[in-house]
């Protein structure tokens, strides 16, 4: 035993609480698990020999208690007012308008948060040490599961910092993991007990349950992202309050953005949307809030909700079946995704044969093997995706599956992206990724290439006709006659439609080229700064990066492709061939973009609602970017003009509400010659 026993406890318990932070709030661990085990059983050790050293506080006091004898009602002294939820982008777009009209125009940031699928909780720190958890219960009264919120991990038993506030009320939501509820499923069956569930049901059974020592066997967690009472804090906006709070030791709900306009936020959940496979945890929605504190107070409440957040919820729709097989696809630029064969199964009104995996870490995360049954899960408009594996149904010694080392179309040694999560074949005469890039540089963002499907794409690639872009243009009619339902009029349509696509211009060939990070907006971006290909392919990385939307990323793949062998013989090709890099001329539109002079949409938000006679709506987007504008995707008060044409809907009215400008397809072209 140590020569002074409660020095080393003392420093024990500050290790631990260092590490906990690392793990829990900051996702950034610097030692494993099994280092971190040693502290715990080294401290665990000492206080058994110095009980009387034992304090409420100390991390051994996470393992439970003894059982309590029921729960209390215990009063919250601010009530756990219930948000209002929409489903609906026109209701959370009229949600917006009411705001901004209560807020008389003044500017507001906007927060987007996960909606945790947990259970509600209050957490009481005085003087920086936990004494009470409560459950939000009616909003009014809750239950006293200060016994049970001891043992969840992420709940610091003890605030960290200095100083620390007398009294904080933080509120968030304790939850479990996928992982863990496949771990405890697995034991359940071992004790040949029934399985859970979902995540949601445990946590709301375990955190109410009256002997502790069971809750802490399911390795409940936590995520804070509110405030109830406190004194003390220095934190006058929504997303300053989550650092402070972070300071004191406690995690914060993850990946948490603030925008200065509702439209961008609202573009930001369709993004989070479609990372939901990335979490180990499940959400039923997002939350939007006002940032400032004081524009919360401003705003108030009804009897029911605050008037200052929203939450955005989808369906979620989850089914279980059997994974037959995991096969993988190339990418148009090289990317080898894994996708699971399914036991078809009904979902969301649809039968469901297929699920992404996505990349080979989340395979080995999950432990996704063929032949396990696992839940697939839709949410919004989001392709299904794998939520996790039941294990305890695994039937025998299923083999890990072992993602391909080769290519499976060229053969080609795959590599992994530096610092990132994908696998990729490197060579550019890969006939799968070509035909890839033949798809996507056909498709009607990109060339709009009348009548070149995906059917003969893959003829067109398969015979060797189109090796490259350039082969596109070099294709004669006679030649397409011989080709599965080509005939000689559809043989002579399709290579005017080829014929017609070298003058879509710079913006379009830009964003058809499959150049990494090179979407519509980064190409009309390009395009609008340099007027054509050769100033482009004159800039530096440094001048590419510094051009607003650019950034250092996007500006290194740009210059990596125009310079590439692949690249520039891919221009030169292209350029002999007839196809238009400059910017399109526009009949009695001002080219004073294209000439480097400032656009008349220039720093201009528009947004276009309803059916246009003369304009698509990627046309007319390109057009705005062309002339210096943004094509924004809701209407706010932060926007310029609405072009409506038939059949508007929802965004013309919110714009009349807001006294937003309201133009037709004539009066567009108007204000851009005028």
């Amino acid at each position: 035993m140590p020569a002074d026993p409660a020095k080393e406890i003392a420093s024990l318990r500050e290790r631990i609480r260092y590490h906990d932070r690392k793990y829990y709030v900051e996702a950034a661990p610097e030692i494993s698990d099994r280092e971190y085990d040693l502290l715990v059983d080294r401290l665990k050790r000492l206080e058994q020999h110095h009980p009387e050293l034992v304090t409420d506080d100390s991390p051994t006091q996470r393992i439970g208690d003894e059982p309590v004898a029921g729960l209390e009602a215990v009063a919250h002294r601010v009530p756990m007012m219930s948000i209002d939820n929409t489903y609906s982008l026109a209701e959370l777009g009229s949600y917006a308008a009411r705001t901004e009209k209560l807020l008389a125009g003044e500017p507001i940031e906007w927060v987007v948060e996960l909606k945790i699928d947990g259970v509600a909780i209050s957490l009481l720190y005085e003087n920086g040490r936990l004494a009470r958890g409560v459950t939000r219960g009616n909003g009014r009264v809750g239950d006293d599961i200060t016994h049970n919120v001891r043992t969840v991990a992420g709940v610091p038993l003890r605030l960290s910092g200095d100083p620390v506030p007398p009294v904080l009320e933080a509120r968030g939501e304790i939850y479990m993991t996928n992982s863990d509820l496949v771990r405890l499923n697995q034991e359940q069956q071992q004790r040949g007990e029934a399985p859970f569930a979902n995540t949601r049901n445990v946590t709301a059974g375990s955190i109410r349950l009256l002997d502790p020592r069971i809750c802490a066997r399911r390795h409940l967690r936590f995520f804070c992202h509110g405030v109830g009472h406190a004194e003390g804090l220095r934190s006058t906006n929504h997303m300053d309050f989550l650092d402070e709070l972070a300071g004191f030791g406690l995690p914060a709900t993850p990946l948490v953005a603030c925008f200065d306009s509702f439209g961008r936020a609202v573009e930001h959940c369709e993004a989070l949307v479609a990372r939901l496979h990335e979490l180990d945890f499940e959400i039923d929605g997002l939350v939007l809030k006002v940032n400032r504190f004081d524009q919360r107070e401003r705003l108030g409440a009804t009897s029911k909700s605050p008037r200052w957040v929203i939450a955005y919820k989808f369906e979620k729709y989850e089914a279980t079946t059997r994974l037959n097989r995991i096969r993988v696809q190339v990418g148009k630029s090289g990317a080898v995704t894994p996708v699971a064969e399914l036991e078809p199964v009904e979902l969301a009104g649809t039968t469901v044969s297929r699920a992404s995996l996505h990349n080979a870490e989340e395979i080995a995360r999950k432990d996704v093997r063929e032949g396990d049954l696992v839940v697939v899960e839709k949410a919004g408009k989001v392709i299904p995706h794998i939520v996790r594996v039941e294990k305890h149904e695994r039937r025998g010694q299923l083999p890990a599956y072992a993602f391909p080392t080769n290519c499976p179309e060229c053969g080609a040694a795959l590599v992994k992206d530096e610092g990132g999560v994908y696998i990729r074949c490197p060579s550019k005469r890969c006939p799968a990724q070509l035909r890839e890039r033949i798809r996507y540089f056909a498709g009607r963002n990109a060339m709009d290439i009348e009548g070149l499907g995906d059917k003969l794409v893959e003829q067109l690639v398969a015979t060797g006709l189109v090796k490259s872009y350039g082969d596109l243009y070099r294709l004669q009619a006679e030649r397409l006659e011989g080709l599965e339902r080509m005939g000689k009029k559809s043989a002579a349509n399709l290579v005017a439609g080829i014929a017609a696509s070298k003058d879509r211009g710079l913006a379009r060939l830009l964003g058809a080229l499959s150049i990494r990070h090179v979407g519509t907006r980064v190409a009309s971006v390009l395009a609008e700064h340099f007027g054509s290909i050769e100033r482009l392919r004159s800039a530096s990385v440094d001048e590419l990066s510094g051009i607003h939307e650019i950034g250092p990323t996007i500006a290194e793949s740009v210059h990596e492709f125009l310079a590439s062998d692949f690249g520039r013989e891919t221009i030169e090709d292209l350029a002999g061939l007839g196809v238009k890099m400059e910017l399109p001329r526009v009949s009695g539109v001002s080219e004073g973009v294209a000439a480097g002079r400032p656009g008349r949409l220039s720093g201009k938000t528009l947004v276009v609602t309803g059916t246009l006679v003369k304009y698509s709506r990627d046309e007319i987007h390109e057009l705005i970017a062309r002339h210096g504008g943004r094509a924004a995707s809701s209407v706010s008060s932060n926007t310029d003009y609405v072009v409506a044409g038939e059949k508007a809907g929802g965004k013309l009215t919110k714009a009349r509400q807001l006294g937003v400008p309201v133009l037709t397809e004539q009066e567009f072209e108007d204000l851009l010659g005028g």
